[in-house]
């Protein structure tokens, strides 16, 4: 049963922007918390950002605040990740997650996506 599925990614040179989309069925469709993790090649997985179900609350990693803007679509029941000024150090596979209560650790999110390649090239 697919729960989550991520878009968007792909090649961007530094400066560029991406906008990832996330889709989410089932069980995932009803999470309270949609978010944002990434993953670089030899990197522990990592909160990126996190939107709460009316999607008046947001919490970005220091990293990408500023850069970076999340939002939610329920009609859709869709999340985004809309990615400015990008840097090579942002390069990493995105994944989409869902949970019912908003944490940070990768470890307590119950439902994740397949991921999708972000690379960027200065």
């Amino acid at each position: 049963q697919v729960q989550l599925v991520e878009s968007g990614g792909g090649l961007v040179q530094a400066g560029g922007s991406l906008r990832l989309s996330c889709l989410a069925s089932g069980r995932a469709g009803s999470s309270n918390i949609m978010g944002w993790f990434r993953q670089a090649p030899g990197k522990e997985r990592e909160f990126v950002a996190a939107i709460n179900w009316r999607g008046d609350t947001t919490i970005y990693a220091d990293s990408v605040k500023g850069r970076f803007a999340i939002s939610r679509d329920y009609t859709k029941n869709a999340v985004y990740l809309q990615m400015n000024s990008l840097k090579p150090a942002d390069t990493a596979v995105y994944y989409c997650a869902a949970d019912q209560t908003l944490t940070t650790t990768p470890r307590h999110w119950d439902y994740w996506g397949q991921g999708t390649q972000v690379t960027v090239s200065s």
